[in-house]
């Protein structure tokens, strides 16, 4: 969740199925948006409930956008790879993420995403899961991120060692792992993957799941 006094952004929520996330009560997430950067059930799994009891909107790609509409949601806006939408409290801008999307139901899911997010003058780069890919450098080029918000798992995604290469291509040493240890084939060894980002200048937070850190 990314929170501001303004709103809220909830990215890709996946609480009640994840075994290190028993201690999180979905009851108390109301966010003012939910963005999905794909179709795959650890990213989708829990949007319905945190739609029914919020006044969220739902911000996707048009495939995954068009699966929550058939499915009886209206507060959804499709989008896709490009656009950027421009809310009261925060700028957002979808794009290229290299990996796979399918929906919970086997249908097609379109192509994955990430996100640009500026946000109380801060930039973040949610890059959803991806390997490493060159449009990343079109970021770097664009925008001046302060946080890059990278998997580290590998195995479906890009490990450490291609995130470090990834915060080189955005340009930001400041690095939040995301996609691991949710899954014995994504555990990660914290402390080996902490000391590799500090042998090249950089930061890696890898947070325990219900704390916080503020930009």
């Amino acid at each position: 969740m990314f929170s501001s006094s303004q709103g809220s952004l909830l990215v890709d929520p996946f609480i009640s199925g994840n075994s290190l996330a028993g201690s999180i009560s979905l009851d108390e997430i109301v966010p003012d948006y939910i963005l999905l950067s794909h179709g795959h059930q650890d990213h989708v799994l829990d949007v319905e409930t945190i739609y029914n009891q919020s006044q969220a909107s739902v911000v996707a790609n048009f495939e995954v956008a068009s699966w929550f509409q058939n499915r009886g949601l209206e507060r959804v806006i499709p989008m896709n790879h490009g656009g950027k939408l421009k809310l009261d409290f925060a700028s957002i801008k979808l794009v290229n993420a290299v990996h796979s999307s399918s929906m919970p139901d086997g249908s097609y899911g379109g192509n994955p995403l990430g996100f640009v997010i500026e946000m109380d003058g801060q930039c973040l780069y949610f890059a959803g899961d991806t390997a490493l890919h060159q449009d990343m450098k079109q970021i770097r080029d664009e925008y001046r991120v302060n946080l890059a918000i990278l998997p580290v798992g590998g195995h479906f995604t890009m490990g450490v060692e291609d995130a470090l290469k990834a915060a080189d291509y955005v340009d930001c040493k400041r690095i939040l792992g995301m996609h691991y240890d949710t899954f014995p084939p994504i555990t990660i060894d914290h402390e080996a993957s902490k000391n590799l980002a500090d042998s090249q200048g950089k930061e890696l937070i890898l947070m325990q799941i219900g704390n916080s850190i503020k930009l």
